[in-house]
């Protein structure tokens, strides 16, 4: 059989068909620089460039530099990633950003740890010593925003933010990518955890910007959509913590209200604070349905949840054999 196969011309060990996604937006100072880079890193890649209505030479700098060009034309990060997920089609995917702060040597060891592990995301941890390319502001919310998804939905992720990850074709094909702006790399983050994806992490070296590149990211607005939607997550993926936690305000906040009412109407026989003891009696009431919502949210959660994992289970996991591996036939 080996031999039949071998005559034949087939490769009994085909490498996976990887596909570089660059999003863009008025990059016309780097572009050119990444795709070149990765094409040194990854010969055997396609390189797509997703232009996101730049007003500079970013498209015909990136076609120059041998990348294929396309466009989104809805505003914001989370578009085009939606977008480009929806169109290529390839095994592993390499998503990064077209600033050239990301390292592209790195990206062969990040493929390598997710086909050897069999994964489905490989996160790039940015590691530098250069305060502009990383900036005081970003970092700290970078790490706050990052312990939070860390607490709620596990502490797997250490560079919530980053903007280079490898994908497998199951992850990217599964992923309803519904963020519009930077929050996207919350979504995907929390998606992995969420399904309990085998993920891991890899430190990679981060860089300043070339001159003339400018950073799109506003530290506080896009600080708080980020805040935001770890907040929409949260009510999404756990219901019944959310609603617990609102029972567990108001039943207290009407105890706190309606216990000297109680302790007067012991007393005295007497309702003096009618109001009082009404609007009590509401927020109890309120409080109780709010545990309801819960338990049927829970229920729809992971009817939902299920639905995710049969979809993401139908693609192969990534993998290649090794040529020293024994032959399976």
């Amino acid at each position: 059989m080996n031999g039949n196969t071998a005559s034949s011309g087939v490769d009994p060990n085909p490498r996976p068909a990887i596909a570089v996604l660059v999003p863009c937006y008025n990059e016309e100072a780097a572009i050119g620089t990444v795709v070149r880079d990765f094409r040194r890193a990854l010969p055997a890649a396609t390189i797509y460039v997703y232009d996101n209505n730049s007003t500079d030479r970013t498209v015909e700098v990136a076609r120059a530099a041998g990348a294929v060009v396309r466009g989104e034309p809805l505003q914001g990060k989370g578009h085009v990633v939606r977008r480009m997920f929806a169109d290529v089609e390839a095994d592993l995917y390499v998503l990064v950003d077209g600033d050239d702060t990301y390292d592209a040597a790195s990206a062969p060891m990040l493929i390598e740890r997710l086909l050897t592990g069999q994964l489905d995301m490989v996160n790039g941890a940015r590691v530098t010593g250069i305060e502009a390319a990383y900036r005081p502001g970003h970092r700290f919310g970078n790490a706050l925003l990052t312990a939070m998804v860390a607490h709620i939905f596990g502490n797997r992720i250490g560079d919530l933010l980053s903007g280079y990850r490898v994908f497998s074709r199951r992850f990217v094909k599964s992923f309803p990518a519904l963020s519009g702006g930077f929050e996207i790399e919350t979504e995907l983050t929390v998606h992995a955890l969420e399904l309990h994806l085998p993920v891991a992490e890899v430190t990679t070296p981060y860089k300043n910007r070339p001159q003339g590149s400018v950073s799109k990211l506003n530290t506080i607005r896009d600080g708080l959509r980020i805040l935001g939607t770890i907040l929409r997550l949260v009510k999404q993926e756990r219901p019944m913590t959310t609603f617990t936690t609102l029972f567990a305000l108001l039943v207290l906040a009407s105890v706190v209200m309606i216990w000297p009412v109680v302790l007067t109407f012991i007393d005295t026989g007497l309702v003096p604070r009618l109001p009082t003891a009404v609007l009590a009696m509401g927020m109890m009431l309120l409080g109780f349905l709010s545990l309801g919502c819960g338990l049927i949210l829970e229920t729809v959660t992971r009817g939902r949840q299920e639905m995710k994992r049969l979809r993401y289970l139908e693609f192969p996991a990534p993998s290649y054999r090794n040529h020293d591996d024994p032959d399976p036939a």
